[in-house]
């Protein structure tokens, strides 16, 4: 439907659109997303008529549109700051364009109310606007918008007025709106979460340049620019070369992920706070002394066998007994010989368990009392390093901080050879303390490197 192919826009020494090409689809809401300063609402008023660009090409179904004056393109405009008449009641407000259009009165009048049944405000049609409240404003200023049914609907920052609870009923309001009646909108934002909830597509801008354009959860999973990873939604950052099994960093080791990069370049690794998990991790060297060093000695079996656990001695005097009984001559050799088949098995079962609970007695109970526990999870459960290769690198670290808000525990944790804290995300209330020494992995689809 909208087509923008090189579109550059200066003014003086600042660059403010830097060969911007867009393709907006028919009936799509389309958000352009960045920081204050990165060309986005210049963009918007070249769309609307306002500014003229340096260089490009924007045409509207296949037809030019710059070369039409603001008030003949079929676009409509939403302006940050409302721009209502004060002098005139809200539904005058809303009818103003249509009465520019010479519209019948009836037909004005019939569009009118239903625009003001859509935001809520027929009760309030005969106020003026220092009567209403912020948001009330922001809602007549989205009608008369939309009031004229225009082919391409502008919206600059248009729920920035409104507080938290107001914005989300309105965001859910600018959805069905934009459903019900089939305008393409064009929202300039630079709230994420915004963009995320309302935008089908969301191009992200950077310094006048389209850093990247695509549905808001491929933006959020897998960004494609170090700016992008940055500032959509919160991501760990770590820097270093690509390699076989993800990133190489000169401090931090090969860290897990997934990327096509030739080996040794310049990459940064994104890794979202969620896809971190996080389990407490105490130094072995730590816990050595508690459980002494006899603990660590039943591995090679041999204080089993010299009766550590009591039940050796039981195993010898049953050896013994059948000794005496083969020297005493039993009549039936084959019986005598089976019984000592038996008693030998059964030494031997007792030098297993003697083994099997010195071994439980050198983990300090810190082991699985499930016997069907894999390693893996005995390694997940006590924060333990994986073996390389196995999908999941370890970070070892302090938490410094713990807070809790939106139903998520937001901790983070200080890493040797780090200067910036990692950020873990679980949902609700952690456990974790302050103090707390924690081990950190995550699955190497989880980590996404880009070229730096």
């Amino acid at each position: 439907m909208l087509q923008i192919t090189g579109v550059s826009r200066r003014f003086g020494d600042v660059m403010a659109l830097s060969e911007v090409s867009l393709d907006i689809r028919q009936g799509e809401f389309f958000a352009l997303l960045g920081p204050s300063g990165c060309g986005k609402t210049t963009l918007l008023r070249i769309l609307a008529g306002f500014e003229s660009p340096d260089s490009g090409t924007v045409t509207l179904d296949g037809e030019d549109l710059l070369g039409r004056p603001a008030h003949r393109r079929p676009v409509n405009l939403m302006f940050q700051s409302y721009a209502l008449f004060p002098h005139m009641t809200v539904a005058k407000n809303i009818a103003y364009g249509l009465e520019r259009e010479k519209l019948p009165k009836a037909e004005i009048r019939e569009r009118v109310e239903e625009v003001l049944e859509k935001i809520g405000l027929a009760a309030m049609a005969k106020r003026k606007p220092q009567q209403l409240s912020g948001g009330q404003r922001q809602r007549v200023a989205l009608a008369r918008a939309i009031v004229k049914r225009p082919r391409l609907l502008l919206l600059d920052e248009p729920l920035s007025a409104l507080d938290k609870k107001v914005r989300a009923e309105m965001q859910l309001e600018l959805k069905r709106l934009q459903n019900e009646v089939g305008i393409t909108f064009v929202v300039v934002t630079h709230d994420q979460e915004e963009a995320m909830s309302l935008a089908d597509r969301i191009a992200v801008f950077s310094a006048g340049k389209v850093e990247q354009v695509d549905a808001p959860v491929a933006l959020y999973e897998r960004p494609r620019t170090p700016f992008v990873a940055g500032f959509v939604g919160a991501n760990n950052l770590f820097e270093g070369k690509a390699c076989a099994d993800g990133l190489s960093g000169d401090e931090l080791g090969v860290l897990p992920g997934v990327s096509d990069l030739e080996e040794g370049t310049s990459a940064l690794l994104a890794v979202r706070p969620e896809r971190i998990r996080m389990v407490a991790w105490e130094n072995p060297e730590a816990e050595e002394p508690e459980d002494g060093t006899e603990a660590e000695e039943p591995e090679d079996g041999t204080e089993a066998e010299d009766g550590e656990t009591g039940e050796e001695p039981e195993g010898d005097a049953e050896a013994e007994a059948a000794e005496e009984s083969e020297d005493a001559g039993s009549e039936d050799a084959g019986e005598s010989e089976d019984a000592e088949e038996s008693e030998d098995a059964e030494s031997e079962d007792s030098e297993d368990d003697a083994e099997s609970e010195a071994g439980e007695e050198s983990e300090g109970g810190a082991g699985s009392e499930e016997a069907g526990e894999s390693e893996d999870e005995a390694e997940a459960e006590h924060g333990t390093e994986r073996a390389a290769g196995d999908g999941a690198g370890v970070l070892r670290g302090e938490v410094a901080d713990v807070s809790f808000y939106g139903g998520v525990s937001h901790v983070s944790v200080l890493v040797t050879g780090r200067s910036i804290p990692v950020l873990v995300a679980t949902q609700g209330a952690t456990q974790v303390q302050v103090g707390s020494s924690v081990a950190l992995s995550w699955e190497a689809e989880d980590g996404v490197l880009i070229p730096q």
